[in-house]
């Protein structure tokens, strides 16, 4: 059956890429360079939103500005580039894409610079019809704006999109250029934040797909 929404965004971070772990821990040594307090992965899923700055205030207590965003952030990604040789991709992501009938494509707030390497040495680089990631220099934004000009470079109407993520800021994104999305309970969000917003939510990506295709 081919879905009337037949195009399929995939998240990357926390979504096909299991690397939830590497972030708290990212996150804990950006915070330990201020002298904030250590998370725990629980509390991060409960507590974690973009942007990301926001996030950071709440957790410090205090205002995070331009300036000091960015210091955090680029301590955040040295301490994840350091560790992501140990990430794997979640266990069924290869069936959960290989199951979808439409054509489908990755949107990450990741570095695009680096995560097209990436997606290549996990294999996945000919599944997508369009790879991209977050062009700017300091990361921590929401996904809409990106969103919507990765679906405009590959000429697919919003309402044709299902969005596959791990975040309400996720979610927030396909609502914005008239799609809808299915949130996954892997990731980096607390599974009981993602069934209270109202939108489809599954537990595995093999499930996201399911839903995903029944989405009208």
């Amino acid at each position: 059956m081919t879905p009337a929404r037949d195009h399929l965004v995939w998240d990357w971070n926390g979504t096909l890429l299991n690397d939830l772990s590497l972030v708290v821990t990212a996150t804990n040594a950006a915070f330990a360079s201020v002298g904030g307090p250590v998370v725990s992965t629980e509390e991060h899923r409960v507590r974690f939103r973009r942007p990301v700055a926001d996030y950071y205030a709440e957790v410090l207590g205090r205002a995070v500005d331009e300036e000091a965003f960015g210091r955090l952030d680029r301590i955040f990604h040295d301490a994840y580039r350091a560790g992501l040789t140990t990430c794997e991709l979640a266990e069924d992501a290869v069936s959960a894409m290989s199951a979808w009938p439409g054509s489908q494509s990755l949107l990450s707030m990741w570095f695009h610079e680096e995560l097209v390497p990436a997606v290549h040495t996990y294999g996945l680089t000919g599944r997508f019809a369009r790879v991209d990631g977050s062009r700017a220099v300091v990361g921590g934004d929401r996904k809409a704006e990106s969103l919507a000009r990765h679906l405009a470079d590959l000429s697919v109407d919003g309402g044709r999109v299902v969005l596959v993520g791990d975040s309400l800021d996720d979610a927030d994104a396909a609502e914005s250029v008239g799609g809808r999305a299915v949130l996954y309970t892997g990731g980096f969000t607390d599974p009981e934040r993602l069934r209270t917003s109202g939108h489809p939510v599954a537990a595995t990506l093999t499930d996201a797909v399911r839903l995903a295709v029944t989405l009208v």
